[in-house]
């Protein structure tokens, strides 16, 4: 995509949801924000409801979900945060928060995720835990949720879909001959970088199949986090080691959940999808690194609409 044709805005890297969301109105807009009782999960939902919108958290641990419900209630003077149980590695739980959802859907903001697993850890169904966390769990809900979704849209506004992505999917495309490690050896941030390589296909298929109904996707890089909850299977040891490199320069949670803010509500992005956001902006097109080196940019392998498709059948596959 060339520079002239790419999304830019009066945003950047510091910029904050709060300032992203400021004279937004969402005010009869439903949204759901799963992971939303941590990190940038809980600074999405408040910008959101900080702007009006009702908003359902789609959390794993209802307890911690009802905390940060009071939360933003409190510091936003929004009541309609609602709480819902959501597990995205069980198909059962988002089969159940899908039956649950009633009426129409604006914004569906899939935000969980899980990262750097050291042991490969698989499903029942026998799928790669983060695969099937960041990508199936979410394509799941995704589908379940489509006709609240196009209900949404009937307002004369398109609904809207946020991905979270990740630079990590630099490491990996989709390895669509063993997307489950039976024969690959495991290497945890290969198996994270193909699921976030997933995220960004997801929202370029979805966006080419549910246009029509006014359904758009985008992903989005939130960055790296200072405080997030994401990072928590890495070592400790690792971890510091990483924040003291100067490889990557970190963000508060606030300044993290701006981009997926921004993408939920920007108006100049009605009408548009199947694009890839990092601090605000839309991102340049890449061919990533050997070896791996993070930067800017999203891989052309992410936004590559054979591999949307072909993804889109192997999970429809998977998923039975």
């Amino acid at each position: 995509m060339s520079d002239s044709s790419r999304i830019t805005t009066p945003f950047g890297f510091e910029s904050t949801a709060a300032e992203v969301a400021a004279g937004i109105d969402l005010r009869g807009k439903r949204a759901i924000v799963t992971g939303g009782s941590s990190g940038i999960g809980i600074e999405t939902a408040r910008a959101l409801a900080g702007a009006g919108a009702e908003v359902t958290l789609a959390v794993r641990d209802t307890d911690a979900g009802d905390r940060t419900a009071a939360d933003i209630i409190a510091t936003t003077g929004n009541d309609a945060v609602r709480v819902g149980r959501l597990d995205l590695a069980d198909q059962a739980s988002v089969a159940d928060f899908v039956a649950a959802w009633d009426g129409p859907l604006h914004l569906l903001v899939n935000n969980a995720g899980v990262m750097a697993l050291p042991d490969l850890q698989r499903t029942p169904q026998g799928w790669e835990l983060q695969f099937a966390t960041n990508h199936l769990g979410h394509f799941a809900l995704a589908l379940g949720l489509h006709d609240a979704l196009a209900a949404g849209a009937a307002d004369g506004t398109s609904a809207r879909i946020v991905s979270l992505s990740s630079v990590g999917h630099q490491r990996s495309p989709v390895l669509f001959d063993d997307p489950g490690f039976e024969t690959t050896p495991y290497d945890t941030m290969v198996a994270y970088g193909q699921s976030k390589t997933a995220n960004i296909l997801f929202a370029v298929e979805a966006t080419r199949r549910w246009a029509v109904k006014r359904i758009f996707a985008n992903a989005v890089h939130p960055g790296a986090i200072l405080d997030s909850n994401l990072s928590r299977h890495m070592d400790p040891r690792v971890l510091a080691d990483l924040r003291a490199s100067g490889t990557y320069t970190f963000k508060t949670l606030q300044q993290g959940a701006s981009t997926s803010v921004l993408v939920a509500t920007s108006p100049q992005l009605e009408g548009i999808g199947g694009r890839y956001f990092e601090d605000c902006n839309e991102a340049a097109t890449i061919e990533p690194s050997e070896p791996y080196a993070p930067g800017p940019g999203v891989a052309s392998y992410a936004l590559d609409p054979a591999n949307a498709e072909r993804l889109w059948e192997l999970s429809l596959r998977l998923l039975g």
